[in-house]
């Protein structure tokens, strides 16, 4: 797409948006893959509009309030990436556009602030376990809430689980054949400390010595999704600094942590940091992908009956990471389960994050349709591999009543090597 962009107006994210930007053709292909064009049918609501639309605002021919309502609506998912014949790198441009705009895009005092509680509560485990328990309070009171803050109080589970202390190293059982360090993540820590249990778990039962830096923090994508660079900046150096050199791979289990540490070569920019997140990424990968290249030394047991589990592609592992035969390998490794398909899994659930606060209705809806599909595979147990994936989807399946359980990929491995599907 021919534009007049000038990137060195829009400091060290202008090139690669205006690369993104002319790689376009407006072939269309990516409408029928976006979540938001499904739900919404207009034009401004496709990747392919809302491109059309960053392009102008950078160009200076259009104010950044008019593409506001629009370019906040877009979950990130990238489903347009797969889908787009001519290879637009979707998230080259709408992170940074966010981010590059933020100071000039005008918010309610209400959708400050819940940004703000959001950003300030989510990426700190200690902090954002005291927000959980005050949305006990806070749903008491539902009437008394500000609506802005609502979603909030909805999402949040009726139980938090005890905090969980995980070992600084954790050695591998029998001869080692791999050392990583772990993103311990931050709200996984809170909604559901299990996962990093399981995942230890299996990959010491699997020869691999596991390393929890001590100094590590949140991996930034709440920040760098909503348009905060600085914080998202602040988080990735923190990062590149707190995993040792001497693993063999920095190893994460939540879809949206893994793609934003890809990201970090983007992220930092343009900053002394720029070079070594770039070595950074190429050692990061998801626990699902390691354990597939490395092999497992010791087959699953399965279970005393058979048993049936869909599995649910997260966006951020499936589009941005273009994981998808990984974690169907592992599953299909245990013993008596059954693997089935979801229908229309390049659909997002609507979970994106922090989308399903910020714009709770479409998210809704999303999570709805997802959870519908899900109960229609007949499978009772969902395996997925993001937690934020896993917290919309608990959520949706819940108002329906179903019995279908919402796991990690990892913690059905687990449990596959301890015969334990309960």
């Amino acid at each position: 797409m021919l534009h007049a962009i000038k990137p060195h107006e829009h400091g060290p994210l202008g090139e690669p948006m205006a690369h993104a930007v002319q790689a376009c053709v407006h072939c269309g292909f990516c409408l029928a893959a976006c979540p938001t064009y499904q739900e919404l049918g207009q034009e401004m609501d496709s990747p392919r509009g809302r491109i059309v639309l960053m392009k102008q605002v950078l160009e200076g021919a259009l104010p950044a309030s008019a593409a506001q309502v629009h370019i906040d609506r877009c979950l990130g998912c990238l489903a347009c990436e797969p889908a787009c014949p001519s290879g637009v790198p979707y998230r080259d441009l709408i992170s940074p556009y966010r981010a590059t705009m933020a100071a000039g895009t005008p918010r309610t005092t209400g959708e400050k602030f819940r940004r703000w509680i959001a950003g300030q509560t989510i990426p700190y485990p200690s902090r954002f376990r005291l927000a959980l328990r005050g949305a006990k309070l806070g749903r008491a009171l539902n009437g008394l809430v500000p609506r802005v803050v609502r979603p909030m109080l909805q999402l949040a589970p009726s139980e938090i689980p005890p905090a969980v202390a995980l070992p600084a190293v954790t050695p591998a059982r029998g001869e080692r054949r791999a050392r990583v360090a772990l993103l311990a993540g931050c709200a996984q820590q809170v909604l559901d400390p299990d996962i990093n249990v399981a995942t230890i778990a299996v990959l010491a039962r699997n020869g691999v010595e596991v390393v929890i830096p001590p100094h590590q923090g949140c991996c930034g994508g709440l920040a760098w999704h909503t348009g905060d660079l600085r914080a998202a900046q602040d988080f990735a150096a923190r990062n590149l600094g707190a995993f040792p050199d001497d693993v063999d791979a920095i190893i994460t289990n939540a879809a949206g942590c893994g793609s934003t540490m890809h990201e970090y070569a983007l992220i930092l920019r343009g900053t002394p940091d720029e070079a070594r997140a770039k070595e950074f990424c190429r050692r990061v990968l998801d626990v699902s992908v390691f354990l597939a290249r490395l092999g497992l030394r010791e087959k699953p047991t399965g279970w005393a009956a058979p048993r049936v589990v869909a599995y649910h592609d997260a966006c951020h592992l499936a589009n941005a990471q273009n994981v998808r035969a990984e974690p169907r390998a592992l599953l299909r490794s245990i013993p008596g389960l059954e693997l089935r398909e979801i229908a229309n899994p390049h659909l997002c659930c609507g979970s994106a994050g922090t989308y399903n606060l910020d714009q709770p209705a479409i998210a809704a809806s999303l999570g709805a349709q997802k959870a519908q599909a899900v109960m229609a595979t007949g499978a009772t147990v969902l395996a997925t591999g993001n937690i934020g994936c896993m917290t919309q989807l608990r959520a949706h399946l819940a108002e329906t009543k179903s019995p279908v359980r919402v796991w990690h990929t990892l913690q059905v491995l687990r449990d596959g090597y301890n015969g334990d599907g309960s």
